[in-house]
């Protein structure tokens, strides 16, 4: 019982030590957070305009 909780201690720190898919990593939680980002301005900004269009159209429709 020793050796494995020995051996999984030595397996668990060289996972710890090796870096090799760390990058990959990185970039892909900036990626996603850009993503999530882009796509919470979009929201706002559809928001944004569809309101200015209800209000041309409600303009234009008091104009005529």
């Amino acid at each position: 019982m020793k050796s494995f909780i020995l051996g999984s201690f030595v397996h668990f720190q060289n996972l710890l030590s090796h870096e090799e898919g760390q990058d990959l990593v990185e970039y892909a939680l900036v990626v996603a957070l850009i993503a999530l980002g882009s796509v919470a301005a979009l929201n706002s900004l559809a928001g944004a305009i569809a309101t200015e269009f209800g209000v041309i159209s409600t303009t234009f429709a008091n104009a005529i």
